[in-house]
């Protein structure tokens, strides 16, 4: 672990999803969805998506979480979210249920999957060099709550850094 760096632990940015900032939250969707991630014989599903502007500058990023924000109803994401659990606290006829998901699925949800991916994505709060030391990138992603970082070299982005991958490394020291 003391040679470790960012370089060699990191996903290069062609086999990690991202997409330009005027895609869609469905287009992101079905970019995450179609993406697989074969890191040390493991494969893993990305928890995020990276947003590029027309320059391929890096603009920020998506987790899925915000990608569903995106597509909850409006009259929803205008309410606190003790409103909102108030909702759901009504007992559902079972003969309609059916009737109910389908139209929200097709009247609400489908629609709002054609906003913007950059109307939910996250500014970029950290990134760390190509060249740095694993443990910089614990202290950034502590520091800062991230579970991913950009990594750039020569100020260009070249690929992500994982936490799942960062622990995965210190592992094979300490658990040995």
């Amino acid at each position: 672990m003391d040679n470790v760096r960012v370089r060699d632990v990191l996903i290069p940015l062609d086999k990690y999803p991202h997409l330009p900032y005027w895609f869609t939250l469905r287009q992101a969707m079905a970019e995450m969805e179609s993406a697989r991630l074969e890191i040390n014989g493991r494969t893993s599903l990305p928890r995020m998506i990276l947003i590029f502007d027309e320059k391929y500058q890096l603009m920020g990023m998506a987790r899925r979480r915000d990608i569903l924000r995106g597509l909850e109803p409006t009259f929803l994401r205008e309410k606190p979210v003790e409103h909102r659990k108030e909702l759901w606290d009504v007992p559902i006829d079972s003969n309609l249920s059916e009737f109910s998901f389908s139209s929200v699925i097709n009247a609400v949800i489908k629609r709002a999957s054609e906003t913007p991916i950059s109307n939910v994505m996250l500014p970029i709060k950290a990134t760390v060099n190509n060249d740095d030391h694993i443990v910089r990138v614990i202290y950034e992603m502590n520091k800062h709550n991230l579970s991913m970082l950009p990594v750039l070299q020569d100020d260009r982005i070249v690929g992500v850094v994982r936490s799942v991958d960062i622990f995965h490394e210190i592992a094979k020291v300490i658990v040995e």
